[in-house]
């Protein structure tokens, strides 16, 4: 070998070295983490990690850890909280040092961190300030969303009734009407149903969020802090994401519930009938003489667990957390489905059972643990018309129709087709009987 090649050879290695060192020192600069696995240089723990189901190998290492720990996507470090109490200890005991976004690369990829739900520091202050007025405004918790809410229903009927009892996916109906609910918020009026440029927003939205659940690569935006046009169409883009994708998936997802368990829907059914009956439709003020109704509503959604690692959050200073230091910058997951099934708040966390939301007199009991719209600072802005959707479609849908399955109830299968950022549901047919 030529002198010089053995020259340029041992120049690379020790530039490899040197890259080594330096990822290396960077994942483990100053501060006191909390424990977890040893990281390789680069790749960090991701061999570690099921690219396919991120949250049941975090579960798998809380285990091994504790509640608190650290694991490394890559050069990036991430704190990881499980269980309610140390999620609430950070979102809203420390919910100022715990209020930054953090990053993921899923998200990164659509948004760019540019818009209200990825914003930081000043940009996140005024966009959230702004977003909160504007959907005041235009009615959020007020008489008139409800009435878009009622009226967006009744068109969901008329879909429904054009199916004739027929096996159907309900993918693309359910998006429809809860789409037009904000859009009629954000954009001042509803679309077609088989309007094309409709139909193909939601078929991206949609594509989006399967895209955002599948594994994950590395990957990092800086954007700019100022307040824009592209932070306005963003942010709207954000709202219109949120309010399709979340509540159309949890409608999914729970009417699959209701076609394993026909016990459950029939006590919803006789709940409908003495509270409502048929002769008008359903209103907001009738969730509180339904106890039965809401509670099975808020154990679809403990379930479902639409985003099981909540959005990434980092501190904004330099933080001392349960005897640990967490630099600022630290990127954090509150893993929201720890909570949701923590085993100290819901008696059998695996099981589908109202009973969780129940008192032994059959009221509605609160839950601390339920926070499917996250908590602290960052809870989510449109939490109020969620609920309220969730509400008016389920009494809605089931005033006017029975589900039917297309196999036995033992067969159907709940796990979610996807789990990643978000658990995306099984695909299934039903039919729909009238009442």
């Amino acid at each position: 070998m030529e002198p010089g090649g053995a020259l340029t050879i041992f120049l690379g290695i020790c530039l490899s070295c040197l890259a080594l060192l330096s990822a290396w020192k960077r994942m483990h600069k100053e501060g006191k983490l909390p424990p977890g696995p040893t990281p390789l240089p680069f790749i960090g723990n991701l061999l570690q990690m099921k690219t396919d189901d991120a949250f049941k190998s975090f579960l798998t290492l809380k285990d091994k850890y504790g509640p608190v720990f650290t694991v490394h996507l890559g050069p990036r470090r991430v704190v990881v909280l499980c269980g309610h109490e140390a999620v609430k200890e950070a979102l809203v005991d420390q919910a100022e040092e715990f209020s930054g976004r953090g990053e993921l690369a899923s998200l990164d990829r659509n948004f760019n961190g540019f818009g209200v739900a990825l914003a930081n520091g000043e940009r996140w202050k005024q966009l959230r300030r702004f977003s909160l007025t504007t959907l005041r405004n235009f009615g959020m918790g007020k008489r008139s969303i409800e009435v878009r809410i009622q009226e967006e229903a009744q068109y969901l009927m008329e879909e429904f009734r054009k199916t004739q009892g027929l096996p159907f996916e309900p993918t693309f109906f359910l998006s429809r009407t809860v789409s037009n609910v904000i859009s009629s918020v954000v954009f001042g009026s509803r679309f077609d149903y088989e309007d094309r440029t409709f139909l193909s927003l939601l078929h991206m939205i949609n594509e989006s969020f399967i895209e955002m659940s599948t594994p994950w690569a590395q990957e990092k935006g800086n954007p700019s802090s100022e307040f824009n046009m592209k932070n306005l169409v963003l942010t709207t883009l954000n709202l219109f994401f949120a309010g399709t994708e979340t509540v159309s998936s949890t409608l999914r997802y729970g009417f699959l519930f209701l076609l394993k368990h026909p016990e459950v829907e029939e006590k919803v059914h006789q709940e409908i009938d003495h509270v409502i009956g048929h002769h008008r439709i359903p209103g907001i003020e009738d969730r509180m003489n339904m106890p039965y109704t809401d509670a099975v509503i808020h154990e679809i959604q403990r379930l479902t667990d639409i985003v099981p690692l909540g959005v990434p959050h980092t501190v904004t200073r330099d933080t001392h957390f349960r005897g640990y230091l967490l630099p600022k910058g630290t990127n954090v997951f509150p893993l929201l489905g720890s909570v949701l099934r923590d085993p100290k708040y819901f008696s059998n966390p695996e099981k589908f059972n109202p009973e969780h939301f129940l008192d032994e007199n059959g009221r509605f009991k609160k839950n601390d643990a339920f926070v499917p719209f996250s908590s602290g600072k960052r809870v989510c802005l449109g939490e109020a018309m969620a609920r309220m959707e969730l509400f008016l479609y389920f009494t809605t849908v089931l005033q006017n129709f029975r589900l039917r399955a297309l196999v036995p109830p033992g067969e159907i299968d709940l796990c979610p087709r996807i789990s990643g950022f978000g658990n995306i549901p099984p695909a299934y047919q039903l039919c729909l009987e009238p009442r």
